[in-house]
């Protein structure tokens, strides 16, 4: 029984993940969630409450996982920002589901998992510029901003600069995300 729920958990996570990416948050449809996980609406807010709760179980699920899979070393931001690009590159889905958040989450409850790791990271980046290692040019807001987006540079370009870029590898593109990330930390 244990096993069918969490079965069933997967399936609404997952299916939420496939429609938040297509359709954003706010155009996402929880009946069109629940039969893309061949289950019911009645499940979605039996687990998540509602939308919202469905949502930030999502957002919350891609945040753990990116902090296993690239987690942040302030002493090597060029890397960091690498592992970003590939972990985005590498699964559109979830580039997009972090766009959408961008671009629709204020306003939205925040998701904690987020918040926590946001706050860690300016830490970690903060006591990386007291010891040393990294440049104090920019604040460590300043300069986590400017490494997530940098690692997002090509998911962020205009059609028709994509167009443009569409002949430079994954490893060109990756490069050239380490290095400009490597050149704004040069004193």
């Amino acid at each position: 029984m244990a096993g069918d729920a969490e079965a069933t958990r997967r399936r609404l996570l997952d299916a939420a993940a496939a429609e938040f990416a297509e359709h954003g948050i706010a155009g996402a449809r929880v009946d069109r969630i629940a039969a893309a996980a061949k289950s019911n609406k009645a499940q979605i807010y039996h687990y998540f409450t509602n939308k919202d709760g469905l949502f930030d179980a999502v957002l919350s699920e891609l945040a753990r996982d990116t902090l296993r899979e690239a987690p942040i070393d302030p002493a090597n931001l060029p890397e960091y920002a690498g592992r970003l690009f590939d972990r985005f590159t590498d699964n559109p889905v979830k580039e997009r589901l972090a766009k959408w958040y961008r671009l629709e989450g204020e306003g939205y409850a925040a998701v904690e998992v987020v918040v926590a790791s946001t706050r860690d990271k300016l830490a970690a980046i903060a006591k990386a510029q007291e010891e040393g290692l990294v440049t104090t040019r920019f604040t460590p807001v300043e300069l986590l901003a400017l490494v997530v987006h940098m690692s997002a540079l090509w998911g962020s370009v205009t059609p028709e600069m994509a167009g443009h870029a569409i002949d430079i590898p994954r490893e060109r593109r990756r490069q050239v995300v380490v290095d400009a990330v490597a050149a704004i930390l040069k004193d």
